[in-house]
């Protein structure tokens, strides 16, 4: 008998990610839209590879909110990737991989 050391798995239905990421490339800017049911904490957008950003604190977006930020780099969808967090009202932490 073999024992497994995964987590057990939930009878709760997948949770969608409830953003939407609006790209206005030659204004350089961006915004990050909570199209979800629930009051999202401490969300942060972090940028890796050869972008530039500007340094934000953690937000909270209630629904239809949204956090606008600027986002310069040569070719951005080829050098680099932005990573949101955020955690949903029960505690969880969530992360989510955002292409240019």
């Amino acid at each position: 008998m073999t024992h497994s050391h995964l987590a057990p798995v939930s009878a709760e239905i997948a949770y969608r990610v409830p953003w939407h990421f609006e790209r206005e490339n030659r204004a350089q800017r961006y915004a990050l839209r909570n199209l979800g049911a629930e009051t999202l904490t401490g969300v942060t957008l972090t940028l890796h590879g050869g972008g530039v950003m500007p340094a934000t604190a953690p937000s909270t977006l209630a629904p239809g909110d949204t956090l606008v930020m600027t986002i310069s780099g040569r070719d951005l969808a080829r050098q680099s990737i932005a990573m949101v967090r955020w955690f949903r009202p029960n505690g969880q932490e969530y992360l989510w991989p955002v292409s240019f």
